[in-house]
Order: structure tokens, then C-alpha cells, then sequence
């Protein structure tokens, strides 16, 4: 509908003549009451013809004022002239020429008020959708009333009154009544196949297509309506609360409270009515503490909770405990006032409702405040009737948080990608400040995340002489590649001798000869280019040469891998053993660990390359509850100890399914002297900090090749484990533990010392070196308590008074149990 459009289109007459023709079809009816009443009114109109047909001039009507009131009584109950909101009006022209005194009172007497003040599902119309509306209105009555379709189009408008005194809103929906209204067809109605008038009916607010089917000059709306209006302001408050929250984020705006705050306070009929919103991060009342505000708060008014030592007895503690709201109906005379209700109370607030926020799962997501400066404005009864407004609210808070989490979560991992849960705490705190900074229009950078004085474990399973087998599996497959492209050339000089032949055999044999001495990576590179480029692009021409010819290029093509190219047997071989052997001590590790983090929470993260390595770091800065004591460090190097022989028996689990023969060695440094560890915004992990520290890094570096001063050889063996260490402290512990796990099953020969030759930079290492046992230990047997009898008299804990290396669960008082 263009904008020229954007008016009532139809004609449209005043006319009493179908109330009159109710008169007169009651007048005929058999004797009664009404009928000579009737009687009498029809004897009446008669007589004043400016009352019949057209009416052009409403003063016809004040002069027959009552006479026409006399009409309208069919339908204006004279019961309720003084408290319904009606009015008639000229068919689809919102000017009322007859009306009650409530009509009056809400402004509808004049045009203007409808354009400012109507709306149809929440949303305000302007004059032209209003004009549009009442359009498909009309049309839809032409539909109705000529060709018997009815499609059930509703046009739901409500009006909104502002009360003048108070300020509050009410809303009004409109009910139309057009049993008095005659639409007349000037001509012949169109015809309508059943096509066209579904055609209609598919597309009810589409003028256009209307109008070419039922051009509007040829109708004209001849009659009045009548129009009332019925409070729904219950109802339209619920709709407009539950399309604001359904928002995202949008609690967290301060003209979404105001419009909120105006809708209760119409609602309760209250015009002081002020509102609060928190939100919790759990359901223990300690979580008040922490509680954020959403929105605003009236407890919390200033940011921050006031000084309440019995805050416990208080009327918020009660949400905690019962899903019902507390009300108070006066401050001034509460049961039992806190801190909280003084606070309230020197806000002038006296009337009072706090209310638990919980989901349909009866989950405490948050607290929403009600209070008023009037004493026992607010009731309980006004708590019932706000119950679903408060269901609304809980979805809504719980929205809110689930993607203030979200939003936490993105940005966690947009700055730092993969948290260990152990210390994503501290990656939430520092997301929750920047989205604060964010919030209130600030810029601010990430702080420095650093955990200090925490205890580092490092181990690593090695795959041993890693590289030289890879570059073993490369030269036997390029060896074998260049081979069958010699066979080819060879074979294709059988039956053309060939020069270019000739030199092309001598620069193949030339790269085999290269490779049969070592491979280099720029000989790798120059092989694979020589083939694709120099002999390969040959092969469709050579295979023309013979039948035998063909047949080798065929062997030749079909050998080489689809994706790379190239010959990849041996290699492939490698590649899948070390995957293999890469995901089998991953995931046994991940399922070991996940037991670790139960006797105290501390950080792990692993690399796999040709082996898995794996960082912990265990300390009170990483823990965000509980307190950190050495029984927990004895605990989880104990547990190291115990995972790394569970490894060696998983990877004996697969040897003989390792397409590729590789051996793996294993080892664990420890380090008593505790460390500080920052992450590195730029690498995306934690690394030590400080120079000092930077010690520990260099022999994780380098530890793995290390050797023995005494005979040479590396200090990593297959079958046995390594345990370097700097610090005769550091032995005395973990002889204890090898001790225990000697006496357990877990290794089957006592340490060997060893003294390391030193590295560059760092010198003064030894290790013990262990063979681990054939089988795991019978834990069955292990548990039994003769044997744990047993164990306990067989091993000396030796100097410091530790006690027992036995790994002890913090989570249990139980006595100390052996476990893996």
C-alpha cells in the first residue's frame, strides 16, 4: 500500500437505519414488555424523518438527543452507563457521537488520542497502519457478509490510558460491533473463484492484491458501530513484562527496568513502586555475598551489600531456604529487622516483597525486590497475583546468566583458547572484570594470570631414536619409488633405446645412490620434484611403447598414496605406530588424572610430538577452594610415580599391534623448590616465570637425551623409569616411594643411581632408574589388610615424618588406603 494509500478507501454513511430496523423486527414481535416499548420508540422515529437514512449533520442528533438515547438502549446497558467504556461511531471513522461518561473519561472523544495511543500485540501504530488496518478490517467484512467466508482475521488493538493524576497506565482492548453496519455494493459484486478467494485469504493484509479483486470505490459502509472497551490491563502487563524479558540482555538496561518498573507499578496500582533485581552464582546463601546486580538493586543501592552481622536472619535468608516470597507488608513493624531492612528502611522504602527467582527445575538464580514508601501498599495478595510475573523474571535471570557464562566462556577462549578446568576460575575472574570494564564503556587489558609458589611435576614418555627411524621409513620408500621408476625407464629402453632414456635411468640412479648414503631434507625435496616433473609427466607416452611397459607404470601408480603422491608404506607404518602409542598414554593419562584431581585440584596439560610429555603444577594459588598441604604434593608425585608404570603396561598392551616396532622409554623430573608459572598470552600457555626459574625449563629441555657419566648410555631405558633429581632431599623422598612400590609389585628391582653427564647449562643431575615390573600388582590382593600389614612392616618411611607415601584421598576421613 503506497503512501497516497494510507486512507480508509471505502465509503462510509451514519445511519440509524439498522438500529431501527431492530426496533421495528422487535415492534412485530407478539405482545410483551419490550414490544410495546418498541412499538412505541418506532412511532416515534417516524415521526422525525431527519432521523431516517443518511445522516450528513450530527446536530440532527442533538436535537433529538432523547430519542436517540432512547435507540442506543439496545445496545448501551443503562445498568452500566456509568462504568463501561462505549461509544458509536460512524462505520470504520474513529469519532464517537455517542458515548458514556467512562468513554469520555479516557480521552476518546477526540481523533488524536487513537493514533497516539493504540497498539496491536505490544507494538504502536501509526496513523497509516491504523488507517491500513481498519482497511483489511473492512475487507474482510466484505468477505464475511457477501461471500460467506469467514477467515477468522483478527486485528487486536489496544488503547492505552495514562491516568493524570497518578501517572499510571492502563490498557483497553477494543471490541468492535458491527451488527448495525450494512456494507453496500454499488453494481454487480464481483465474482470470486474459489481460487481467487483463497488467494485472499492467504494474504489478509495485502491491499493490492484486495483491491484488484474487490476494488474499494464500489462499497460503501453504511450504519454505526459500536465500540467497547474492556480493562485488560492484567493481562497486557503480563504480555509487555514477558516480550521485554524475552530480550537478550536486555535486564541489564536500565530503560528496560524503567518500562518493567511502570508496568508493575500499573499493574498493582502503586505509582511509588520501585524495583531490584540480583543475581546469584549458587543457591548457598553465602552466594550473597557475591551477589551481581542486575539492572539495579534496591539492597544493594551504591554496589555493595551494608553491614549486616545477622544477615543470616534476615528476610533475604528466608529465599534461601523456601520457595515462597517473604512479604512486609510494613518496615516500620517487621518481626525481626537486620541490617537489610534498616538499609531499606533509610531509603524510605516501607512496604516490601523480596521474592526467590527460581527456574521450572527450582534452581535459586536470583532475587527480585518490590517496595513502596507507603506502609502496606504492598500485600500479599499482590504477591499472589505477581506469581507468574516472578516465573517470568527466573527464565529471564536465567537467560541472563546462562549468557553472561557464555559470553565468559567466549572470551576465555578468545584470549586464552583451551582452560584446564583446575584453573579456569582464574581466567573467569579476569573475563568477569573485563566485561565489567566493557559494561560501563571503560577499555581495559587482560590482566597478567600468574600462579605463585606452586610445586612443578614434569614426565615423558618417550619414543626412542624417534628420528632416526622416521628418516629410515622415508629413504626405504623413496629408495623404493625411485626403483620402480628405473624399472619403467629400463623396461621402455627394452623396446625404443633411447638417448634421453638413457641419461633419465642415470640422473634416477643418481638419487638412489644419494639416498642409499643418508637423506637430507633437501634431498627428500629434490627426489619428489625430479619424479613428478621429469619422469612421471613421461609415463603416458613410454606406456604406448609395450604391453610389459604399461604394466609397470601401473604398478608404479597404483604403489604411490592417493592424497600425497608419493610412495608412503614404511612411513605410514611410523606416522600410525606413533599415533597409536600417542592417544594410548593420552587417554590413559587423562582417565589416570581425572583420580589425581579429586586428592587436590591442580593444573595438567600434556603435548604429544613423537611421545607425550605432560607439565602438573600443584600449589594453594591454583586451588579456588580448600587449603594445600604437603600430604597432597606427597600424594599426587606418588601418583606420577604409579601412572607412569600404568603406562608401560598399556603400551605393552599394543605392542604387537604396532605396525612399525617402536620402543618407548619413560621418565619424571623432580623438583622440590616451588616455581611461579604465567600464561603466555602469546603462545596460548603457562610457562615458568622469572629467570630463576627459568632453570626448570632448560632441563625439561634437555633431560631427555641425557646419559650416564659412568657408562655412557642414556639414562632412559625401555621397560624401566627414570627419576631425575638435583636435591638429596629430593632422593631421600623418593627412595620411600620406590621402596613402597617394590614391595607392591609395581617395579621389580631396587634403584639403580646414576649421576648424569652435565648438560649445557646445567650440571649437578643424577636419577634413580627402574625396571618396571611384566604385570600391574594384583590390586585385590594389594587391599587385602595382611598384605597392607604386611607392606607397612616391610617399609622404612624414613627422616621427615611424613609417614606412609600410601596415597591418602583428602576427600575421605578413612584410614590411609593403597591405590593406583
Amino acid at each position: 500500500m503506497t503512501d497516497e494509500l494510507y486512507k480508509f478507501p471505502f465509503g462510509r454513511e451514519l445511519s440509524l437505519e439498522g438500529l431501527i430496523d431492530f426496533w421495528r423486527h422487535l415492534a412485530e414481535k407478539k405482545d410483551s414488555g419490550k414490544t410495546k416499548f418498541a412499538r412505541k420508540l418506532v412511532s416515534r422515529i417516524d415521526a422525525v424523518p431527519g432521523l431516517l437514512g443518511a445522516i450528513d449533520d450530527t446536530d440532527v442528533l442533538e436535537q433529538h438527543s432523547d430519542l436517540v438515547a432512547e435507540l442506543m438502549s439496545a445496545a448501551f446497558p443503562f445498568a452500566r452507563w456509568d462504568d463501561w467504556y462505549m461509544g458509536a461511531i460512524t462505520p470504520f471513522l474513529f469519532e464517537a457521537f455517542y458515548y458514556t461518561p467512562g468513554f469520555k473519561r479516557l480521552g476518546l472523544t477526540e481523533r488524536v488520542a487513537w493514533h497516539e495511543n493504540v497498539s496491536v500485540v505490544g507494538h504502536p501504530l501509526s496513523p497509516q497502519d491504523m488507517e491500513l488496518g481498519k482497511t483489511m478490517n473492512a475487507y474482510h467484512y466484505i468477505l464475511r457478509e457477501h461471500y460467506g467466508v469467514d477467515a477468522g482475521f483478527v486485528f487486536p488493538m489496544v488503547y492505552t490510558s495514562v491516568d493524570n493524576d497518578s501517572g499510571l497506565k492502563h490498557y483497553y482492548k477494543l471490541h468492535i460491533d458491527t451488527r448495525f453496519t450494512r456494507c453496500v455494493v454499488d453494481g454487480v459484486l464481483p465474482a470470486l473463484s474459489e481460487s481467487e478467494i483463497e488467494l485472499l485469504v492467504q494474504n489478509p493484509m495485502d491491499f493490492e492484491i484486495w483491491a484488484k479483486h474487490l476494488p474499494p470505490e464500489m462499497f460503501t459502509f453504511r450504519g454505526l458501530v459500536i465500540m467497547t472497551l474492556v480493562d485488560v490491563t492484567s493481562n497486557e502487563v503480563h504480555s509487555l513484562i514477558k516480550n521485554a524479558l524475552l530480550q537478550s540482555n536486555e535486564l541489564t538496561v536500565d530503560e528496560t527496568i524503567d518500562d518493567i518498573e511502570q508496568l508493575l507499578q500499573s499493574l498493582l496500582d502503586i505509582p511509588d513502586l520501585r524495583i531490584g533485581i540480583l543475581g546469584l552464582k549458587d543457591e548457598t546463601f553465602e552466594s550473597i555475598e557475591s551477589a551481581k546486580i542486575v539492572g539495579r538493586s534496591l539492597l544493594m543501592d551504591g554496589g555493595q551489600l551494608p553491614e549486616c552481622p545477622a544477615k543470616h536472619k534476615s528476610s533475604y535468608a528466608h529465599l534461601f531456604t523456601s520457595p515462597e516470597p517473604v512479604v512486609i507488608t510494613n518496615l516500620e513493624n517487621c518481626e525481626y529487622c537486620t541490617g537489610f531492612e534498616y538499609k531499606l528502611r533509610e531509603m524510605a522504602m516501607r512496604s516490601l516483597i523480596v521474592a526467590p527467582l527460581r527456574t521450572s527445575a527450582g534452581r535459586l538464580v536470583g532475587i527480585l525486590e518490590l517496595a513502596s514508601g507507603v506502609p502496606n501498599s504492598l500485600t500479599t495478595f499482590d504477591s499472589i497475583q505477581l506469581a507468574e510475573i516472578y516465573s517470568l523474571f527466573a527464565s529471564a535471570m536465567k537467560r541472563n546468566l546462562d549468557e553472561h557464562e557464555d559470553r565468559i566462556a567466549a572470551v576465555v577462549k578468545r584470549q586464552f583458547t583451551s582452560i584446564h578446568p583446575s584453573v579456569e576460575w582464574r581466567f573467569r575472574e579476569a573475563a568477569e572484570r573485563v566485561l565489567e570494564a566493557e559494561f560501563d564503556g571503560e577499555t581495559t587489558e587482560f590482566e597478567s594470570i600468574v600462579f605463585d609458589h606452586v610445586y612443578p611435576l614434569y614426565g615423558l614418555s618417550d619414543i626412542r631414536d624417534s628420528s632416526v627411524t622416521r628418516n629410515r621409513a622415508i629413504q626405504q620408500d623413496l629408495l623404493e619409488q625411485l626403483g620402480m621408476a628405473l624399472a619403467v625407464i629400463v623396461e621402455a629402453s627394452s623396446y625404443r633405446p633411447l638417448p634421453a632414456l638413457d641419461e633419465l635411468g642415470f640422473r634416477v640412479g643418481q638419487f638412489a645412490q644419494t639416498f642409499e648414503q643418508g637423506l637430507s631434507s633437501d634431498t627428500e625435496v629434490n627426489a619428489i620434484e625430479f619424479l613428478k616433473k621429469d619422469v612421471e609427466p613421461l609415463f603416458p607416452k613410454l606406456a604406448s611403447f609395450g604391453d610389459s611397459v604399461a604394466e609397470k607404470i601401473q604398478l608404479y601408480s597404483s604403489s604411490l598414496d592417493d592424497k600425497l603422491g608419493v610412495l608412503y608404506k614404511r612411513r605410514k607404518a611410523y606416522d600410525a605406530s606413533v599415533a597409536l602409542i600417542n592417544e594410548t598414554v593420552s587417554m590413559f593419562l587423562d582417565h589416570q588424572n581425572l583420580e589425581a584431581q579429586r586428592m587436590f585440584p591442580h593444573y595438567f596439560e600434556k603435548y604429544k610430538t613423537d611421545g607425550v610429555d605432560y607439565n602438573i603444577y600443584i600449589g594453594q594459588s591454583i586451588a579456588a577452594s580448600g587449603t594445600f598441604d604437603r600430604l597432597y604434593l606427597r600424594n599426587i608425585r606418588l601418583w606420577q610415580l604409579i601412572a607412569m608404570c600404568g603406562v608401560v603396561w598399556e603400551l605393552e598392551k599394543i605392542r604387537e599391534s604396532l605396525p612399525s616396532k617402536l620402543e618407548t622409554a619413560h621418565l619424571v623430573l623432580v623438583q622440590d623448590v616451588p616455581i611461579s608459572v604465567r600464561f603466555r598470552q602469546d603462545e596460548k600457555k603457562f610457562d615458568v616465570d622469572g629467570a630463576y626459574n627459568a632453570r626448570y625449563e632448560i632441563v625439561k629441555k634437555r633431560i631427555d637425551k641425557a646419559v650416564d657419566k659412568r657408562t655412557g648410555e642414556r639414562i632412559t631405558q625401555p621397560g624401566h623409569l627414570s627419576i631425575v633429581f638435583s636435591q638429596t632431599k629430593e632422593a631421600h623422598e623418593y627412595e620411600r616411594y620406590l621402596e613402597y612400590l617394590l614391595a607392591a609389585g609395581y617395579i621389580e628391582s631396587k634403584p639403580e643411581l646414576l649421576e648424569l653427564e652435565d648438560l649445557q647449562g646445567v650440571n649437578g643431575l643424577r636419577a634413580f632408574r627402574v625396571k618396571v615390573s611384566e604385570a600391574p600388582p594384583d590390586m585385590e590382593v594389594l587391599t587385602r589388610p595382611e598384605v597392607v600389614l604386611s607392606l607397612a612392616n616391610n617399609h622404612n618411611t624414613g627422616g621427615d615424618g611424613d609417614g606412609s607415601a600410601v596415597i591418602e584421598r583428602p576427600d575421605t576421613a578413612s584410614p590411609k588406603e593403597s591405590g593406583s
